[in-house]
């Protein structure tokens, strides 16, 4: 199988918040070298802090494909193609390395950048090793080359600790050659330290975790001493300042500009659904084990003393603690299992024991295999299969590594037995998914002790031992080996299981992992969001494909012991504690009510008031009542949606809310012809366009006026200012043109219409023949205005006069076969017994009475806006609507000319007084919230399909209020 990256919204808004704060070459620089080959063009305010930019993006919501994707666009706009990646750790380096030069990666990238590639140079220390006196081959390649290739970006890839290295300062800094210089070779004609030379090169840096590089820390000062032209940082977490004095000092994050420019928090990736959830399960311990605290009275080096009660005990290094498990004193502040020590930690002896491990590596076990067989299963044998994966972060390696291990004996034991039972329960089945599912068990226990588990420890690299290696292989570099099934020959892919000593906590990820366990804390609170970040990422299926929490709602369970317990609590505060938004929780606050009328633009600041008034919710003072706050937030969700993270998206032992929602088929029968129709596969077929008609169309676009425009430099004005709506500072940021008009250059005429012809889809014969024209007759050939923002009119008019000319020149014909959609089974042509909760709405309410005519089984409601969508599902309707409801996401799946499908959000059934039925189909928009160009295409696509199903009793009715609805449904029934 091969990845297939794809460019999520969320990435794209990232791309477009750094183009924005980017102040632009300075195309006028007096600087004497500033068309240096070897070197970037000058950027404007090079090496100033506010020219830098903060892009903060949640673990697991692709911050290394931004930082990818950053550098190619601008190469591509900018000419800047020297870029150095700073990272933490040889960990973290070896993420970025492995990405960048992912074949799936490349093959995305060069969809955008068809010609340009990246040089990738990483150094090692090993690479200094030169008895010659020779430079790193990869550093020289970084330093010399120059700009005339314009296909390629160097990039330099290096650990912040190399940074800072006396290699890199070119200079021996002890020893009897102290002082001297320590490379014999030159570069750029004249340097001979690597860091003066890359000085010269202007480079622009990224920077990764910025949080491991606080502003005056000796990392942060090697990375200034490249003299970056800008740094842009990229990370979930930032490092922090203090500000103020005495009783008004306060801690706050350190941005460049005091803000980020781009900010994707925890709540936001969390409650969108741009990562999985996470359940958190522990084996508990008898409540005398659970009393048995230990607790580090003091600890050196050399020494250290625990406190059980009033008791001390005293252990030298080496000593062994007298706790089950074989736990020794290392020494440094560490145990033997890895546990960090400080005074005043507290842990449980009962945790440590090997048995209590025992619980843990079933329980993992157990849940492995339930998101299995929910993940190769799926909905219909039409899904593809999904691979899961689960990670133990273990202490002892011995255990795990050794023939008798006891760890590795524990797990395969385990292990074997849970297969024999799968093995025995599948054998009675007879769908053809499942017999397949019988075959990849079966396989599993065959190669139960070599091909199913693997581990990799900092122990491994350059072992000899060619077993090891190929495990520490599978892990680290063959991603798509581990993501699949079968092998190039059809023989199943069984390794699935994976041990690593914290060695994997950073840097690496798979997007396949659903299970963490831990055996024995890590003593780190950073290190456990690390290890929850292992398995964060979205999965993909067989096919590569990244799936959306609409296609598989992903859950993340990670195990650990009892003594981490309060883990689940520190990770949800940790989580509510990144947001921008504070919810005051005594009452009502301006910044509230503005997000509450962005959501509901129906209403006033005025009628919200009265409404909450009315409901109890507030005072006249706008003083929350009893469980006023709590009120508010059960009545508009977007509050608690951006300021806190769902309850059911981080939990202690797994979901409270149905993840599945249970069909009321009586209803949903009643339909049952119409949606055997529905379910029927649609062609659309558009009337021919003829060749000339077209290319008149073209021409036509090519002479309206004030699409070729020329594009001039910018300057960006920023100003620090104090916000009393916010009770802080804030950058006041505003872009203008210079007073004296400098014209960027243009595209060159090949590159332009290559780009036109991808935007369009139109042929390049045709478009050729229109913009040659223009470009010769109107525009003198002057290619300036052959640029970005002619392009984006381009595309924007020819958008609307194919809408204008086209769009409604099709009809769809149903195809002679059927496919099964989210609510109805083609195989078995049925309604299924329920459907994924999500996929009805993101919202719930628990106070509803199931009144036997929704086509769910109530509680709980599912729903996504409050206006209209609640309003609609909570109505108490007449006696003439028989059945009534809100369709799942892909219910009918109505082909869409732009590609994709879509479908309505309501359908009622509704009996006349004659007694026929009328089934009507009703797509929401909330009032005044404005309609985009997407939105009206796809109301005049359902207006269309539904339009050709009149005969068979369906109506159309697009509404923006509750209110349009009860019209309708008052005029069928007259």
């Amino acid at each position: 199988m091969k990845i297939l990256l794809e460019e999520l919204p969320h990435q794209q808004e990232a791309l477009e918040a750094i183009d924005k704060a980017f102040l632009g070459i300075d195309a006028y620089s007096a600087n004497p070298d500033s068309n240096y080959v070897y070197a970037n063009p000058i950027i404007k305010g090079a090496g100033e802090d506010s020219t830098n930019i903060d892009i903060k993006m949640e673990t697991g919501t692709g911050k290394t494909y931004v930082g990818v994707r950053t550098m190619f666009e601008m190469h591509q706009k900018y000419g800047l193609f020297k870029f150095i990646v700073v990272v933490p750790s040889p960990a973290i380096k070896e993420g970025w390395k492995n990405f960048i030069q992912a074949d799936y990666a490349k093959q995305h990238f060069s969809q955008f950048y068809e010609n340009t590639q990246i040089n990738l140079n990483v150094i090692n220390a090993g690479d200094f090793n030169s008895k010659k006196g020779l430079l790193p081959a990869n550093l020289v390649d970084f330093i010399e080359g120059d700009r005339l290739n314009t296909s390629t970006i160097q990039v330099l890839l290096i650990n912040a600790g190399m940074l800072n290295s006396d290699n890199m300062k070119g200079v021996i800094s002890r020893g009897k050659n102290k002082g001297q210089e320590r490379f014999n070779q030159t570069l750029l004609s004249g340097f001979t330290k690597p860091l003066e030379a890359i000085q010269a090169t202007r480079p622009v840096v990224l920077v990764d975790e910025p949080h491991r590089f606080p502003r005056g820390g000796e990392f942060y000062k090697a990375i200034q001493s490249t003299r970056p032209q800008m740094i842009i940082r990229f990370g979930a977490t930032f490092p922090k300042v203090k500000v103020g004095k005495g009783r008004n000092a306060k801690e706050i994050k350190d941005y460049y500009r005091k803000q980020p420019q781009f900010n994707l928090n925890a709540i936001t990736a969390f409650n969108d659904g741009l990562v999985k959830g996470i359940d958190i399960y522990y084996p508990t311990v008898t409540e005398a084990e659970a009393n048995d605290r230990y607790v580090v009275d003091s600890v050196t080096n050399q020494k250290l003393v625990l406190k059980n009660k009033q008791k001390l005990y005293t252990f030298e290094k080496g000593d062994d603690i007298g706790f089950d498990g074989d736990v020794t004193y290392e020494g440094a502040k560490v145990l033997s299992n890895g546990l960090e020590l400080e005074k005043g930690k507290a842990f449980l002896p009962a945790t440590m024991t090997n048995s209590y491990q025992e619980l843990i590596i079933k329980d993992a076990i157990d849940k492995h295999f339930e998101a299995e067989i929910q993940n190769f299963m799926r909905e219909n044998d039409n899904q593809a299969k999904v691979k899961t994966l689960s990670l133990f972060f273990i202490d002892s390696i011995k255990s795990y590594r050794d023939k008798d291990g006891w760890l590795k004996k524990i797990f395969e034991k385990l292990l074997q037995r849970k297969l024999e039972s799968l093995i025995r329960t599948f054998k009675l089945k007879k769908l053809p998914r499942e017999q397949e599912y019988l075959s990849f068990l079966q396989a599993t226990l065959v190669n139960l002790t070599e091909n199913v588990h693997a581990g990799y420890f900092g122990e491994d690299r350059g072992t000899g031992d060619e077993a090891v290696q190929t495990e520490v292989d599978d892990i680290l570099k063959n991603k798509e080996k581990l993501l699949s099934f079968k092998d190039d020959k059809g023989k199943w892919q069984t390794r699935r299981f994976l041990f690593s000593k914290w060695t994997l906590r950073e840097g690496w990820d798979n997007p396949n992992v659903f299970v963490i366990a831990k055996l024995r804390t890590s003593g780190s609170e950073n290190s456990k969001i690390q290890e929850v970040g292992r398995g964060l990422r979205l999965p993909v299926d067989e096919n590569g494909h990244r799936l959306q929490q609409t296609e598989l709602p992903s859950r993340l369970r990670f195990l650990i012991g009892y003594d981490e317990k309060s883990f689940a609590e520190s990770l949800v505060s940790e989580v509510n504690d990144d947001t921008t938004i504070k919810l005051d929780e005594t009452k009502i606050t301006d910044n509230m009510i503005e997000i509450i009328l962005k959501d509901d633009a129906s209403l006033t600041k005025d009628q919200l008031l009265e409404k909450l008034d009315i409901e109890g919710i507030i005072n006249r003072s706008n003083e929350f009542k009893e469980n006023g706050l709590n009120k508010l937030l059960d009545l508009y969700p977007v509050l608690g949606q951006q300021s806190r993270v769902r309850q059911d998206k981080i939990t202690v032992g797994g979901p409270r809310s149905k993840q599945r929602i249970k069909l009321n088929k009586d209803n949903w029968n009643q339909m049952r012809e119409l949606w055997e129709r529905f379910s029927n596969r649609y062609m659309l077929e558009f009337t021919r366009i003829d060749e000339d008609a077209l290319q008149f169309l073209i021409d036509d676009v090519m002479h309206e006026e004030d699409i070729f425009v020329k594009q001039y430099a910018e300057s960006v004005h920023q100003t620090l200012a104090y916000s009393e709506k916010n009770s802080e500072m804030q950058i006041n940021e505003q872009t203008a043109e210079y007073e004296k008009l400098n014209v960027l250059n243009g595209m060159k005429y090949g590159e332009f219409l290559k780009i036109l012809v991808k935007e369009t889809n139109l042929k390049p014969a045709q478009l050729h023949r229109g913009l040659y024209t223009v470009l010769k007759d109107k525009l003198n050939s002057n290619t300036d205005y052959l640029n970005e923002k002619t392009l984006n009119n381009l595309k924007r008019a020819f958008t609307q006069h194919f809408e204008n000319s086209y769009a409604q020149s099709y009809q769809y014909s149903a195809l002679d076969f059927q496919a099964s959609t989210s609510v109805f089974d083609a195989k078995s042509n049925d309604f299924k017994e329920d459907v994924l909760a999500s996929v009805i709405g993101v919202n719930e309410d628990d106070n509803v009475a199931d009144n036997r005519r929704q086509l769910y089984e109530l509680p709980p409601l599912r729903y996504d806006s409050v206006n209209p969508e609640r309003e609609l599902l909570r109505r108490d309707y007449g006696a003439n609507v028989i059945s009534f409801g809100k369709l799942p996401k892909k219910a009918i799946q109505i082909p869409k000319y732009t590609g994709g499908s879509t479908t309505p959000d309501f359908v009622y059934i509704v009996e006349k007084p004659d007694n026929t039925k009328v089934y009507l189909l009703v797509e929401t928009k909330a009032e005044g919230s404005g309609k985009r160009i997407s939105d009206t295409q796809i109301m005049a696509i359902q207006k269309e399909f539904f339009g050709q199903l009149k005969e068979n009793g369906v109506a159309y009715k697009v509404a923006t209020t509750a209110e349009d609805v009860f019209t309708k449904l008052r005029g069928i029934s007259k």
